[in-house]
């Protein structure tokens, strides 16, 4: 795992100045290599090259980058891991091999097959800068889930700059650093900024499964190598084999392609361990490391001091059970909240999964220990895990033959009486029914049943609805406006209902949040992640199975279930689903209250000329009132005039 940054310079520099200038830019993401700094320039093409090593594999100098292809004709500078490279070797034939490193492979592919064409025999994570001399051009692509982050765009001057975060593109002297208000929209709708677009105009996100070519004087030429949507098509279509399977065979297939994907995963020459919350997801990951691994696997988890929101004990029984090295951290709400003033610069760009604080936490503390972790992200995205899923689906049926104009006249109904009276008025009818269970902010569900779910036009909008935290975000934005995302392409010939609802978050929620939140986080101490789960053969294959087998009897992630039940009782397992959660709501009226106050003065939001200050405003006091469903939409804002305080974007 490293940090690459590099550019195509509009005009003539000498070699040193150059050299210097891209090692200024690799500096600022030092965190994510601190093992060696590299740089290649070539001052006749106008372009630099800057490399910052996190020594995974082949940690000898012949691992080192910037590296040069034997033919000569490929530079590189590469963030990630080909867990297939030794394979690739075999293919590829005796070469004078220098190390054992896989960008050494990566290079020889790329001089065998070509930079694109070689891309889809590559397993692996990866964010990649490959300089080509014959053609005088810059190719940058990114891994097909979109695990490895890549930044790229064109500065005033003409400058063509990349970089694995942002930071490195903002050291670059032309840098001016404009905030897109279109973008701004999107993040606080999603709480993260989605790809293509990035905080910045002029500067874009490299979507996962792209590539992009760039060269001085010319043209940038684009393509998309893989796309999820061609994989979910694919693996449609060839349901009508795998309908046929038992559970049996199913299950079986599923463990061996989880096995392979993990054991690929091993290769390391450093020490390596797992995350381990206790849920499904980790808890078969690490199950299949304990099978594939030649040695105790180590695994690590945190555990807050507050009811309802620690899955400690469960983490440690599931350990217990398979035999881990298992190491535990008991995390108080004040070293949770020591956390907060860091994150703006830990995440580079606006970012508000509140998860992020415990991500911060348990990456900080696995990294004491190893140097690689294995994650169990990805699995409520490709076997249907997230509960919205099933609740929007059975909505959907009771409403949606309902006329949408009857159904937005009842939002309105139920939005002109405010929440705190519908609590109270559920309050009343629980003390007439006193042996019914109480069900707990009925104003506020009422509420959001009336805001995303009856005035939708179909199961897309709601979904989208109900994953969004400001659902006007345009009117919060001064002079902004919310472009179109993946939530607006068509998906011709796509899934329906709930696997659709399942490829809309494999397109926007995994890479723009869920991968975001822990490759900072890991990376800004150094950590590597690998996420077997999104291994591509993986992901194909949970497309190609019919949808019982991920959805039955209302259990979520079925046969992801029995793979790991092989290994672990249920008993240790089965549990309403929690996520990795925090008290937001508690912490923004309680310890945070004062911070928050402060980012969200009426007169500083008014004189920022962002952000409008009264929708934000009647939500912070609507909150302070008990409201908790606004936790979520302040907490966008608030690490907006966080990052803003920060970086001081204009």
């Amino acid at each position: 795992m490293c940090g690459i940054t590099g550019f195509i310079g509009a005009s003539a520099q000498p070699a040193e100045a150059m050299r210097d200038q891209v090692r200024r830019m690799a500096g600022a993401i030092a965190h994510r290599g601190p093992d060696h700094d590299g740089q290649w320039v070539d001052a006749a093409q106008r372009v630099a090259l800057g490399h910052r090593r996190l020594a995974i594999v082949d940690l000898s100098p012949q691992g080192a980058q910037p590296m040069v292809s034997h033919c000569g004709r490929y530079v590189v500078a590469y963030n990630g891991e080909i867990y297939n490279h030794l394979e690739l070797r075999s293919v590829l034939g005796p070469l004078p091999w220098r190390g054992h490193s896989d960008t050494e492979t990566l290079l020889a592919a790329f001089s065998r097959w070509g930079v694109v064409e070689a891309l889809p025999r590559l397993v692996g994570m990866f964010a990649i800068a490959v300089w080509d001399r014959e053609t005088h051009s810059l190719t940058l692509v990114r891994d097909r889930m979109g695990e490895k982050p890549l930044y790229w765009g064109h500065l005033p001057n003409g400058d063509m700059v990349f970089g694995s975060e942002l930071k490195a593109l903002r050291v670059h002297p032309e840098w001016r650093g404009d905030i897109d208000r279109d973008a701004l929209t999107l993040y606080l709708r999603h709480s993260a900024v989605p790809a293509p677009w990035s905080i910045y105009r002029g500067v874009r996100k490299l979507e996962p499964g792209a590539w992009v070519r760039c060269a001085a004087g010319r043209a940038d030429e684009h393509g998309r190598w893989w796309r999820i949507d061609e994989a979910a098509r694919q693996g449609l279509a060839s349901r009508t084999e795998t309908a046929v399977w038992t559970d049996a065979e199913a299950t079986d297939r599923l463990e061996a392609l989880l096995l392979q994907a993990v054991r690929s995963q091993l290769l390391a020459d450093v020490p390596l361990g797992a995350f381990l919350s206790g849920g499904v997801d980790s808890s078969t990951v690490v199950a299949m490391m304990v099978r594939g691994a030649h040695e105790r696997v180590r695994s690590f988890a945190i555990g807050f001091d507050h009811p309802g929101f620690d899955e400690a004990e469960h983490a440690r029984a599931v350990a217990a059970h398979l035999g881990t090295d298992h190491t535990e951290l008991r995390v108080s709400a004040a070293d949770a909240l020591a956390v907060v003033p860091h994150l703006p610069r830990l995440y580079d760009e606006p970012f508000a999964d509140s998860s992020q604080i415990p991500t911060a936490l348990v990456t900080a503390m696995a990294r004491r220990g190893v140097v690689v972790a294995l994650s169990g992200d990805g699995g409520d995205e490709l076997f249907a895990g997230y509960n919205r899923y099933l609740i929007a689906d059975r909505l959907w049926h009771r409403i949606g033959r309902v006329p949408l104009p009857l159904r937005r006249a009842a939002a309105r109904a139920l939005l002109g009486v405010d929440a705190g009276t519908w609590s109270a008025l559920a309050d009343r009818l629980q003390a007439l029914r006193p042996a019914r269970q109480r069900h707990a902010e009925v104003g506020p569900k009422l509420h959001k049943l009336a805001r995303c779910v009856l005035p939708m036009p179909t199961l897309e909008a709601m979904h989208r609805a109900l994953a969004s935290q400001w659902l006007e975000p345009a009117t919060l934005v001064e002079g902004g406006h919310e472009p179109a995302t993946a939530f607006d392409e068509p998906l011709h010939d796509g899934p329906d209902g709930i696997e659709r609802m399942c490829l809309l978050d494999q397109r926007t929620y995994l890479p723009d949040d869920i991968l975001v939140k822990v490759d900072r986080a890991a990376m800004a101490v150094s950590l590597e992640t690998r996420v077997p789960l999104l291994d591509h053969r993986v992901v194909e294959f949970a497309w190609q199975i019919p949808l019982h087998f991920k959805l039955r009897d209302g259990q979520t992630k079925w046969l992801l279930r029995q793979v790991l039940y092989r290994h672990v009782p249920p008993h240790l397992i089965e549990r309403p689903k929690q996520g990795f959660a925090v008290p937001l709501q508690a912490w923004l009226r309680g310890p945070l209250r004062d911070w928050a106050e402060a980012l969200l003065d009426e007169r500083r939001l008014r004189d920022d000329g962002f952000l409008v200050p009264g929708p934000i405003r009647s939500a912070w006091a609507s909150l302070l009132a008990g409201d908790g469903h606004w936790a979520g939409a302040l907490w966008n804002v608030l690490m907006w005039q966080a990052w803003r305080q920060e970086v001081g974007a204009r």
